[in-house]
């Protein structure tokens, strides 16, 4: 194949309206690889897409089938998935409201996610794009997984999961996630606070910020935390404003290059949540020469280990010690060295494009 390749993003519909971490991961992939010379599309899953235009789909996020079903079934193409097999299972049983905890239980984690997907379309904050959807979510994401010519998850523990799971046994490819290098590049020449922690991502119970705010108020240590709550978790978000004492402050979501400087000015940055694929917000700060304190649940093992003191999320005891060994050790920079050379865009971009050519057998 001569012509460079053209490839169709196939992305949830708010995925410039509700940022996460699929938006980094989608927009970085595509910049980079385009300096590859693939020629990218990002296409939100309800947008009509003309097939034929395209050597391969791409599709984002096994959590949310209805986004995929109705265009590996019209397009009759070859696939990929970029799974962000997020399980919200742990959170969903333990983490969550006492009425709702016990209906999450009954319900198991296919059935959650199932009804949570559909109260979303009839609240008329996503779009159904795929009918066949209805039929089950188990089912949908079983067909997707089973059909792939290759799986392009996060890591080696995702994939585990993932198998596990839903008893496949797909080829699959690891695609690191990662930082912007040239962004990354210079720490600013600010002074680093020593009593200061950061905490970027989004607002809502998974993150776990409540528990952090507490663990920062009985250490009476500076907090800023950065990001917005998604349209469900309001309520939350105004519960943690009202426990945070004097030394927390809250800033609404900015652009990757306005929070260098709280990463630069942080001691630690905390990312507490009941499960991350991989928690990019501490990669980020990682990469800002932040001392890391990452909940244990999930996939972050796979890369922070050896680089971050771990917690336990239900526990804010758990969260105190592993901030008070963070605030206490001494500031180094060998784990943003290994994020610069291991966990970039650049790379993460680069690995794809090995990936297409797998998946359609180009040499």
């Amino acid at each position: 194949m001569t012509r460079s390749l053209k490839i169709a993003f196939i992305v949830r519909s708010t995925i410039k309206t509700v940022r996460g971490g699929d938006s980094l991961q989608v927009f970085n992939t595509a910049s980079e690889l385009k300096k590859h010379g693939v020629d990218v599309d990002i296409v939100l899953a309800n947008d009509k897409i003309n097939y034929r235009d395209y050597d391969l789909l791409h599709l984002f996020n096994i959590i949310r089938p209805a986004d995929h079903l109705i265009h590996i079934i019209r397009s009759k193409i070859p696939y990929v998935v970029s799974t962000i097999y997020l399980d919200y299972s742990d959170f969903d049983r333990h983490g969550r409201k006492k009425y709702q905890k016990y209906l999450f239980k009954l319900l198991g984690r296919d059935i959650s996610e199932y009804f949570k997907n559909n109260y979303r379309y009839l609240a008329g904050q996503d779009k159904l794009v795929s009918k066949e959807y209805l039929f089950g979510h188990r089912k949908a994401i079983f067909k997707i997984l089973s059909n792939a010519r290759l799986l392009l998850p996060n890591s080696e523990s995702e994939y585990k999961r993932l198998s596990r799971d839903y008893n496949i046994n797909t080829n699959y490819y690891i695609i690191p996630n990662g930082v912007d290098k040239q962004l990354f590049l210079n720490i600013p020449d600010v002074h680093r606070v020593d009593d200061q922690v950061v905490s970027v991502g989004q607002i809502y119970g998974l993150k776990n910020q409540h528990r952090l705010i507490t663990a920062c108020n009985e250490l009476s240590v500076k907090l800023i935390i950065v990001g917005k709550s998604p349209p469900n978790h309001r309520s939350y978000y105004k519960y943690c404003k009202n426990i945070a004492g004097a030394k927390v402050s809250f800033f609404d979501f900015m652009p990757q290059k306005d929070l260098l400087n709280y990463y630069a000015t942080s001691k630690v940055h905390a990312l507490p949540s009941w499960f991350e694929t991989t928690g990019l917000s501490s990669l980020e700060a990682g990469a800002m020469g932040c001392n890391l304190v990452v909940g244990s649940g999930g996939d972050t093992h796979d890369y922070f280990n050896n680089h971050a003191s771990f917690c336990h999320s239900h526990d804010t005891g758990s969260i105190k010690d592993a901030l008070t060994t963070e605030l206490n050790k001494k500031t180094t920079f060998d784990f943003r060295e290994y994020i610069m050379e291991s966990y970039t865009w650049e790379k993460a971009a680069a690995e794809t494009l090995i990936a297409y050519k797998r998946a359609l057998k180009i040499d």
